[in-house]
């Protein structure tokens, strides 16, 4: 530049065009990067939506609809399974509670009850708790002993859990405590939990298959609801309240079979039933153990002793049985 005394001085002006012009293109680069990734992420969720609502299309499609309405019928038959005590004990029932001879006939309900308890847990809900275990596992090549402990933990949560209801629900106060008979409920409902899966993931198989699961568990159902209702009559309740709220476990199977078929995947309903069962055994085998077996054994006299412990190894048989003629 004129004037300028500084060396060099001259080729500022170049310099600062040059600078300038690379500004430019590297704000130009920077601006169509960016419009690049807002489209980029444009098309991402725009996938992501197209997805979903291929998901929900599925979910609901024909074939689909019809595996709802079989599985979610079948579960509700093996609800209702639980008005069939009202065929089998007498109407009189809940009002001889009272006598001595009514007393005695319900002893007489609560040993099979404990049979059907005690074997509805080692003969079918423990093993097919291992079995889903066997099939979850590696290469389904068998279970491990880290697997096996796990299903022991689940067991002894299940007993501890409804251990711990029983202590802060219960009220001592009152001559005759219902609180039992709301645990006996609960595992009731979480049993039919289980059912509902297997219903369903049966009918997405097949409906020879869901059929066929399905007549499976009413047969092995009717006996234990049988006994089920007699400790829901040990609780207090009237008869017709006891089959009022046995059918209101039946949404535990609904929702067993809604869970089945929104996983769509019979790696998902394996996973889920192998802490349910057992954690499920652990809640029958404490209402067997701690609500029912202590009644039977304020028995003095040994006839009558001998009697109830036929009637509980007729139990245990009813479920031997079903597990072998039935599964």
């Amino acid at each position: 530049m004129p004037g300028c005394l500084c060396p060099g001085c001259g080729m500022a002006g170049p310099r600062l065009l040059f600078l300038t012009a690379l500004a430019v293109e590297l704000l130009g680069r920077a601006g169509g990067s960016q419009s690049a990734l807002q489209s980029r992420g444009t098309a991402t969720a725009c996938r992501l939506d197209n997805k979903e609502s291929e998901s929900w299309g599925a979910l609901l499609s024909g074939e689909r609809l019809d595996t709802w309405i079989c599985s979610l019928l079948g579960s509700l038959m093996v609800g209702l399974s639980g008005v069939f005590p009202l065929l089998v004990i007498p109407l009189e029932m809940g009002t001889m509670l009272c006598s001595e001879a009514g007393a005695w006939r319900l002893k007489q309900l609560l040993s099979f009850a404990l049979g059907g308890l005690l074997g509805n847990v080692f003969l079918h809900l423990l093993p097919e708790a291992w079995a889903y275990t066997c099939s979850t596992g590696p290469g389904g090549e068998g279970q491990s002993l880290q697997q096996q402990q796990q299903l022991g933990l689940w067991v002894i949560a299940g007993i501890l859990t409804f251990l711990a209801l029983e202590m802060f629900l219960d009220s001592k106060e009152e001559g005759t405590s219902q609180v039992s008979g709301y645990l006996n409920l609960l595992a009731n409902t979480i049993d039919n939990f289980t059912h509902g899966l297997a219903v369903a993931a049966s009918f997405l198989v097949s409906k020879k298959i869901g059929l066929l699961t399905t007549m499976a568990i009413l047969l092995h159902e009717i006996p234990h609801e049988v006994g089920d209702f007699a400790i829901l009559l040990r609780a207090g309740f009237d008869r017709w309240s006891a089959a009022k709220l046995q059918l209101s476990t039946a949404l535990g199977g609904l929702l067993g079979a809604g869970f089945a078929i929104c996983t769509q995947s019979p790696k998902g309903v394996e996973e889920t039933a192998a802490w349910v069962l057992p954690f499920t055994s652990g809640g029958f085998l404490y209402i067997a153990l701690v609500n029912v077996l202590p009644d039977l054994l304020e028995e003095e006299d040994p006839w009558r002793s001998l009697q109830q412990l036929l009637l509980l190894c007729a139990g245990i048989m009813v479920m031997v049985l079903f597990s072998l003629f039935v599964d």
